[in-house]
């Protein structure tokens, strides 16, 4: 059931929306991603509109978001309010899965909503974009050294979105590494740099997954400075590789 044709206009060409400017085609195109994705039918099997899921939902008492709106939308397919949905509400979800266990249609709302994350990836939304920055130096820190994050790294500059309440941490964040017996967790400096095959695993892992394809959407200079760090990576990989034949023969 789709919304009237009025509504669509207004959607597509009122200057005062916070919404970006999107054509019909489009709208049906993201739903169809959505729609047609493997979990969508086992998430959602129905809806009371009772509101148990919002009632026990964490992030409802604290953010602009409501799982039984997610379901509401999904299930009556208003593919203007789900769009809107997706350039705000859906990134509140905290993914704790209590909607899914007190739904009496065994609705499973945060499993939509990472449906709909998914497909706001795949579409190169603004939305998925903004959220997804701060996660950017994990996943390049990932692939350099191994590990996603060293402690001098949690601090305002790297993770400005995180509030003033970040400073608390960074205060005396060496004092306390210190007490920790393992220096080459300390900077990002010294950290741990992961074998070279593991590293090559992972990254293989990504691109058959289709992770990079998502980031390529998501930050194309993030995804640059990825592949240009395992191509070399992958020479090196073969370099010893080739050592390793000439020492056996």
């Amino acid at each position: 059931m789709h919304s009237s044709g009025t509504r669509v206009q207004a959607f597509i060409g009122d200057p005062v929306s916070d919404v970006p400017v999107v054509d019909y085609d489009q709208l049906e195109e993201i739903f169809g991603d959505i729609q047609s994705d493997i979990r969508y039918d086992h998430e959602l099997n129905g809806c009371l509109n009772c509101g148990i899921c919002t009632a026990t939902c964490p992030a409802a008492h604290y953010y602009d978001f409501s799982p039984r709106e997610i379901v509401q939308l999904l299930w009556t397919e208003n593919l203007e309010g789900i769009y809107d949905a997706m350039q705000e509400k859906i990134w509140a979800c905290a993914q704790c899965y209590t909607c899914a266990a007190r739904c009496p249609f065994s609705n499973s709302p945060g499993g939509l909503v990472m449906i709909l994350r998914e497909v706001a990836i795949k579409h190169g939304m603004q939305s998925a974009k903004e959220v997804l920055r701060p996660f950017s130096r994990v996943m390049l820190k990932l692939i350099s050294t191994g590990n996603q994050l060293s402690p001098d790294m949690i601090n305002p500059d790297h993770f400005a979105d995180w509030g003033p309440n970040i400073s608390k941490v960074d205060a005396p964040l060496k004092i306390l590494r210190r007490a920790i017996p393992m220096p080459t967790l300390n900077t990002t400096e010294t950290s741990w740099e992961v074998n070279l095959k593991t590293s090559i695993e992972l990254y293989t892992i990504w691109e058959m997954t289709g992770v990079l394809d998502q980031l390529e959407t998501i930050d194309e200079n993030l995804f640059d400075v990825i592949t240009d760090i395992m191509d070399e990576k992958r020479d090196d990989y073969e370099d010893w590789l080739e050592e390793q034949e000439d020492e056996e023969d």
